[in-house]
């Protein structure tokens, strides 16, 4: 059986709470975006998508052992923006700015450890975002949207730990997607 899965590091609270504000004002503005739950946002390093479930012991190794070599990451959040053009945007999303580098680095090592479990690697360069929302089809620019847009441009929040990496399973459901965990690893390098 396959399992829809992927690596995120779970947010801290400080960081929950900015997302939480931005995602109010946003909603109160009443544009044309289905918003993510912000206890349903993480930052993916790696998603994996349908990996067999006899696999997974195997990717638990690989995932601890990267762990093993790094250090937590100080983080923070820093702006907003969109995907897609003003006139057709497809997701709005919160930037992360810190030890991105290292971060990047990270996802790297990750992928080659993964790489004999056939997992597509991402070859662009790693740009921490946390998602937000997606537009709903049919969306076009709204000068609500650029006001929300211009009121967090300088957005930059307290700087944060990322302690643990969390291996995800996703299940699609009509409501959304439900993650469970598979397994954690701390960073401990």
């Amino acid at each position: 059986m396959a399992i829809r899965s992927f690596l995120a590091f779970e947010l801290p609270s400080e960081i929950r709470e900015t997302l939480s504000a931005v995602s109010e004002d946003g909603r109160a503005a009443s544009l044309n975006i289905r918003w993510v739950g912000v206890a349903n946002i993480h930052l993916t390093v790696v998603f994996m998508g349908n990996v067999e479930e006899a696999r997974i012991g195997d990717i638990r190794e690989v995932a601890g052992g990267v762990c093993d070599q790094y250090a937590p990451f100080h983080i923070h959040v820093n702006g907003i923006g969109r995907f897609g053009s003003r006139r057709n945007p497809r997701v709005i999303w919160i930037g992360l700015g810190g030890e991105v580098d290292r971060m990047s680095s990270f996802r790297d090592d990750l992928q080659k450890g993964l790489a004999p479990f056939e997992i597509q690697e991402e070859r662009r360069p790693f740009r921490p975002h946390l998602t937000l929302g997606r537009f709903r089809k049919g969306a076009t620019g709204d000068p609500r949207l650029d006001d929300l847009l211009s009121k967090y441009k300088d957005l930059n929040g307290p700087e944060c730990l990322l302690r643990e990496v969390v291996l995800f399973k996703s299940d699609l459901k009509p409501g959304g997607s439900v993650y469970a965990r598979l397994g954690r690893w701390p960073l401990s390098g």
